[in-house]
């Protein structure tokens, strides 16, 4: 069989009890011919043997068609299995794996360019020493974009219920990217929140599906200066009041400009399909929350 004749096998490998078919059937539509394995409950041990199993029966010219899926609800457990699987992987025994925990990085990436779309479509500049607030920002979610936000220049505030836990997620973050730009804050009440939003620029609220974070009268009385909005959420009510899933550069208050939820969304989709594709051509490497942000940047051409 000549490398051309090669078919292409993904392994889905997913910290749940069953794989979510999400990414299993846009596979089937993008690549027809491919070859599907699917592997719940996995721990890293798990994934050891998985990758041992995986690296060796095509050869070191044919494992470059192996590729590999990582995801789930459990995202510490998904960064565990993702460092057991590259301290596996040798040359030439290596391949591409997409790390997508329950889609949380392709969502924070598509959140992430959809604020700058709104910030450049406005003449307001990048992100650069931008200030952010990321609401209910310690979940998968709110980390990628928390740190992405970062890697471009921003000042970031994080929030929770639990001051304990922002700080420690925002320690967390600025140790992967070096560099003291992000901050945990408790924000529950109106008043709490309020005080997070004052100076900032662009608010994006990352909860929990039907919780309402930010009321319009919350942001009439203190956020002055914010000019961007932002919500994943898209079941009601939604995260931010007066911004609706459907909504594409809605001015939700004067001078004040949204994206809804299902907006995102379409971008996230069109980003996960762009990563499988850029992962068939790929020989190895790890397709993360870098890399869904530099495929929606390219996708809304800012």
């Amino acid at each position: 069989m000549t490398p051309q004749e090669r078919k292409l096998a993904i392994l889905f490998l997913d910290t749940d009890k069953h794989v979510s078919p999400f990414e299993p059937l846009l596979v089937t539509d993008l690549f027809p011919n491919a070859n599907i394995f699917l592997y719940g409950n996995v721990e890293p041990e798990d994934a050891v043997r998985i990758v041992q199993d995986a690296m060796f029966p095509r050869g070191p010219k044919g494992v470059k068609y192996t590729k590999m899926f990582i995801g789930g609800y459990d995202a510490e457990k998904v960064e565990r299995i993702v460092e057991a699987v590259k301290k596996t992987m040798f040359p030439p025994f290596e391949f591409t794996i997409i790390v997508d925990p329950r889609g949380a990085n392709t969502t924070a990436a598509a959140a992430v360019a959809k604020t700058l779309e709104l910030l450049m479509k406005h003449g307001l500049g990048d992100f650069k020493n931008k200030n952010i607030a990321i609401l209910a920002g310690t979940g998968p979610v709110g980390v990628a974009a928390a740190t992405i936000y970062a890697l471009e220049g921003a000042n970031v505030y994080i929030t929770s219920r639990s001051l304990e836990k922002a700080v420690k997620v925002a320690r967390k973050i600025n140790e992967e990217i070096k560099a003291e730009k992000v901050k945990g804050l408790k924000a529950l009440t109106r008043e709490e929140i309020g005080e997070v939003i004052k100076n900032v620029d662009i608010v994006l609220a990352t909860g929990a599906a039907g919780v309402r974070l930010l009321d319009l009268e919350t942001l009439k009385n203190y956020g002055g200066k914010c000019r961007v909005l932002a919500d994943v959420n898209a079941v009601p009510p939604t995260g931010i009041e007066g911004l609706e899933p459907n909504d594409e550069d809605k001015e939700v208050l004067p001078g004040v400009y949204g994206v809804g939820a299902l907006r995102i969304g379409t971008l996230k989709n069109k980003i996960i399909a762009e990563l499988f594709k850029l992962a068939a051509e790929t020989p190895k490497g790890i397709l993360d929350y870098r890399a869904a942000y530099e495929t929606a940047l390219k996708l809304i051409k800012p």
